[in-house]
């Protein structure tokens, strides 16, 4: 396998904009001329204050809660867990750049660009699939009954047009052959997940109502399948509701949001989203014009979705159904949502004026309209006072039994906060709901703690700060770490032995530096890729994404050298001072040559250390 060419990697640094890279995974806010955000890697972004910062002069990120820092491909790496080259390759792709390797030609690695060709041609697949569906649905005599359906559940038009919906028909054997007429080969369509796995050329959905699930940048990556009312199968026997295409390359349920690249610009305006719980639901809130309306695809909410969500959302709104199946899920919701460092309410949208009750969004989109339901999304309460008020429904609070369980129904929820306050706040308030002693509740929540919580395995990252300590020398390198275009001229102190590095860290970032000049590379990222230690690497990323060391750095470097002589200058003369006065004890008071030699030294040192301070005479 054929290695990048150092000059397309150093195309790729020159091209990033650290800004676009960073805001696929976090929200970002400009302050200051800097742009800041919460965390991604600690505490799942739970932080209030954001710590984490970017740089686009230097293109780099540090938060300064967890000390973890670097340039775009270390971020691009952590955040998509690959390597370095792929990494590379991605950044490449976003910024257009064409990559060569050594020994010249284009991209050659063919391991990488088979997979990336597939996931290409699974994504053309699904889009061309889904196009086919929504012909069906809106052309085709057989998909009537498909648009029928929605239109009686009050879905616009445009609505049908915006989310893509199609109908796959019932003709099982159809897709298969249409496809392959396309130029589709039999291997590839037997992995695509619109196939059965069991039977080769049946298709996984047929006679359903389909919803195109997208990726955040709007590439579709799966479908959802509904069963029209009426249908049966061959056996007799009602179909499954819902089903989904089953997980691919592209498709993690468990990762993928319904409707999120439709929903994305708003959750990122209003830094909340509407979580509902199915497809339908979801539409008939964007058509009420609750435009940051999401759900989980065919799975529970997962905490990798609730990441997902906090890079721009600080608030979550569930809309689950009234029922039971639907109020489990909202706990279960709400805890998974404050574990992540979303804050949490939840919908109870009650009943109309003339008493019917409310129920699911679309339900209510049917039988009320999207004015009723856009009013209703409004009916909302905290996430505590929801769990507190299921407790009581849960148990007979007049024993001292009944409110001990109602009370435990709220620990889950106590743990997930990130909040010491907070969370005293809420014993205290389910324990005045429940008639409990505040002090009676903490003792039974803290003994259900120590049995039940899940364990934090999360590593402490040691401050850079106190691992390090600045003095002359580490200040002079931080200075040219910081600005690498102005090594060239420090160099040449190094060559004339004007200045020597002696200090550990000091010497750590000249040898990288060296290097970078050497390989004829430059900029941030290529010298952290040199720099071994840890400590020493996230001190120069942290100094390098504060401006001190940025304002005038020739004059920065001047002073630092001159500082850094000064220190050597002094430590020869106290050197110096010390040799003639054991020369004198050892001869009785007399001077010799080497004595006369240490007095010409001296003089000569007193004459650099004068200039050096700029005295004259």
């Amino acid at each position: 396998m054929n290695r990048i060419a150092k000059s397309s990697i150093q195309e790729v640094l020159d091209r990033i904009d650290a800004v676009a890279v960073v805001e696929d995974y976090v929200r970002l806010e400009k302050r200051g001329g800097r742009y800041w955000g919460r965390c991604p890697f600690h505490s799942g972004g739970q932080e209030k204050t954001p710590s984490f910062k970017v740089d686009t002069d230097q293109k780099l990120y540090y938060c300064f809660g967890c000390h973890k820092g670097g340039g775009m491909i270390d971020f691009v790496m952590e955040m998509d867990k690959i390597s370095y080259p792929e990494a590379i390759k991605n950044l490449a792709r976003k910024f257009a750049v064409e990559l060569v390797y050594e020994g010249g030609g284009a991209e050659n690695n063919e391991d990488w660009e088979a997979e990336q060709s597939r996931r290409e041609q699974l994504h053309e697949l699904y889009r061309r699939t889904a196009l086919t569906f929504s012909h069906f649905l809106r052309e085709k005599p057989e998909g009537k009954p498909a648009l029928d359906y929605l239109l009686s559940r009050s879905i616009s038009m445009e609505m049908i047009e915006r989310f893509r919906l199609g109908y796959s028909p019932a003709d099982r054997n159809w897709l298969y052959g249409f496809l392959q007429s396309k130029g589709y080969s039999a291997d590839f369509l037997d992995n695509s997940g619109l196939f059965s796995a069991n039977y080769r050329g049946m298709a996984f959905f047929s006679d359903r109502l389909m919803f195109p699930i997208a990726d955040r940048q709007g590439r579709i990556t799966a479908f959802g399948g509904r069963a029209l009312p009426g249908a049966v199968q061959s056996d007799g026997k009602e179909p499954p509701k819902y089903i989904n295409t089953r997980e691919i390359e592209i498709y993690k349920k468990g990762q993928i949001l319904y409707a999120l690249d439709v929903a994305l610009p708003e959750i990122r305006r209003t830094k909340t989203v509407y979580l509902a719980e199915g497809y339908m639901d979801v539409i008939a809130l964007h058509q009420a014009g609750v435009t940051n309306a999401v759900a989980p695809c065919g799975t529970a909410f997962t905490g990798e979705q609730a990441k997902v969500l906090r890079h721009w959302a600080d608030t979550a709104v569930l809309v689950f159904d009234s029922d039971e199946a639907g109020q489990k899920a909202a706990v279960k919701g709400i805890v998974t949502c404050r574990a992540n460092g979303l804050a949490c309410s939840v919908v109870v949208p009650g009943a109309t004026d003339d008493g019917n009750e409310l129920k699911d969004p679309a339900g209510i989109l049917e039988e009320f309209g999207a004015g009723i339901l856009n009013k209703s999304m409004k009916s909302v309460i905290l996430d505590s006072r929801y769990l507190i008020a299921r407790g009581k429904a849960l148990y007979d609070t007049s024993t001292p039994q009944g409110r001990a369980g109602a009370l435990a129904t709220l620990f889950p929820y106590f743990n997930a906060l990130d909040s010491e306050t907070e969370r005293s706040a809420c014993i205290e308030t389910a324990a005045d709901e429940m008639r409990v002693d505040k002090a009676a509740a903490l003792a039974d929540y803290e003994r259900w703690r120590r049995t039940n919580a899940p364990k934090n395995n999360d590593e402490e990252v040691p401050s850079t700060v106190s691992a390090i300590r600045m003095n002359d020398e580490l200040f002079l390198l931080t200075v040219v770490s910081v600005n690498t275009d102005l090594y060239p001229e420090f160099r040449a102190f190094i060559e004339r032995r004007e200045i020597e590095i002696e200090d550990p860290a000091a010497k750590e970032l000249y040898v990288a530096l060296e290097e970078c000049f050497r390989n004829e590379e430059s900029g941030p990222e290529s010298l952290l890729s040199r720099i071994a230690s840890p400590v020493v690497r996230n001190f120069i990323i942290e100094r390098g994404i504060s401006p001190e060391f940025r304002g005038g750095p020739r004059k920065l470097m001047e002073d630092g050298i001159r500082r850094v002589k000064g220190k050597k200058l002094y430590r020869r003369l106290s050197e110096i001072g010390a040799e003639m006065r054991l020369r004198e004890r050892d001869s009785g008071g007399g001077a010799g040559s080497d004595f006369q030699d240490l007095i010409t030294e001296k003089m000569y040192i007193d004459a650099e250390i004068r200039t050096l301070e700029g005295k004259t005479g």
